[in-house]
């Protein structure tokens, strides 16, 4: 008997992460779910990333476009996109081998789900001196990870709360998923570990710590729109 597996879309989106770009494109090629569409959207680098990503053709589809920020070039993704579920994943992370199958198996299970969450553990770069390790704090345990890089979703319903923000610098999925609350998302967050997050000099929350204000305008925002509409008033679940 054939079995049919729903198209997955992954989207990529890089800027100047060519150091790390292939360790993300590598872990997902080798997801063990079959049915795996991959979207590289190359927001306007200078390095060598269009070359690495350009390397794996045919196996991704590859965008350039000029410089507009993460989630300018998540949304390009999305627009290119031609699969049912959304996922993404930073160009500096890595996947877990079965992210995808574990994720889809839990919509397999409860067809009213409209998103999949799972754990992050996050690790030190292996090219970081003790300096920066003893400057940022690298947590030991695993936390849920209400975050896209975690996320499998329908396309329905990305589209249903919309899409990022292209005018955060900082808090980009924090606003997203905030909003994606406020319209009831029906959600699992898998027990278990879906992805590592790497820590290095250049992550955007060292870069753009100038913005760092924007997080505490989201949250304001948020509570203020839950205050209007008598939503819960609880920040817990982001």
């Amino acid at each position: 008997m054939t079995v049919n597996f729903p198209l997955v879309s992954v989207i990529i989106p890089v800027y100047n992460r060519d150091r790390y770009l292939a360790e993300a494109i590598d872990s997902v090629l080798a997801q063990t779910y079959p049915a795996i569409e991959l979207v590289v959207v190359d927001d306007g680098s200078s390095d060598r990333s269009a070359e690495i990503a350009q390397r794996y053709l045919p196996n991704l589809v590859y965008h350039y476009q000029p410089n507009g920020g993460i989630s300018a070039a998540r949304n390009t993704g999305i627009g290119l996109a031609q699969g049912e579920f959304l996922a993404f994943l930073d160009s500096d992370d890595i996947w877990m081998p079965d992210k995808l199958s574990q994720q889809m198996a839990a919509f397999t299970s409860d067809p009213n789900l409209e998103a999949v969450f799972g754990y992050v553990q996050q690790f030190y770069s292996p090219e970081l001196d003790e300096t920066f390790r003893q400057r940022i704090r690298c947590p030991e345990q695993p936390s849920a990870a209400y975050i896209s890089s975690a996320m499998l979703i329908k396309r329905s319903a990305f589209l249903r709360v919309g899409e990022f923000e292209t005018e955060l610098k900082t808090g980009i999925d924090i606003s997203w998923y905030a909003r994606a609350v406020e319209q009831q998302l029906r959600q699992l967050m898998l027990p278990d570990i879906v992805y590592h997050r790497r820590l290095h000099e250049t992550n955007s929350g060292i870069t753009e710590r100038q913005h760092a204000n924007q997080r505490l305008h989201i949250l304001k925002t948020m509570l203020d729109r839950r205050r209007q509409s008598n939503l819960p008033q609880t920040t817990q679940e982001i």
